[in-house]
């Protein structure tokens, strides 16, 4: 009977500590990091091109939503598409809001756009849901937007 008591109890515990990691995840550190992996991305676009960037932070099995076509369904299928473009260098992005779940493995940035061309300027509106990798690092695994009028 006391190893009966003793397992339930042990149990009772383990489901205790067990809780309290998930809801003690720093979901503001986690916030801070997303962001920042958002941030990075953008500059790499200006450094490397869009195409690049995305491809380098983007998990094997994303999806690209593109407005007026089909979605673009996994790496390679982006790296087929787009493997002779270079991609703009002069789009930036910079994300508004970050949030993430509770288990802390997935979140989302949106956030503004801005194409600068030789004769105009484009602005928009995107949204990005990040995975967070084995190793530590978040990759993008959902990422779409849409073209606005000019910011107020």
């Amino acid at each position: 009977m006391k190893i009966l008591i003793f397992s339930f109890l042990g149990l009772v515990v383990l489901i205790s500590c067990s809780k309290n990691i998930s809801d003690n995840t720093d979901t503001e550190l986690l916030k801070q990091e997303i962001i920042k992996s958002d941030l990075s991305m953008s500059e790499l676009a200006t450094k490397e091109g869009f195409f690049s960037a995305l491809n380098q932070y983007a998990a094997d099995d994303f999806v690209k939503l593109n407005e007026g076509t089909h979605p673009v369904i996994g790496k390679k299928e982006f790296e087929e598409m787009f493997k002779d473009k270079p991609g703009s260098k002069s789009l930036t992005w910079k994300p508004v809001k970050a949030d993430v779940a509770q288990s802390g493995d997935l979140g989302y940035t949106w956030g503004n756009w801005k194409l600068v061309l030789k004769d105009t300027t484009v602005y928009g509106n995107y949204f990005t849901v990040w995975k967070k990798q084995n190793d530590g690092s978040w990759k993008m695994t959902l990422d779409g937007g849409n073209s606005t009028p000019e910011p107020k």
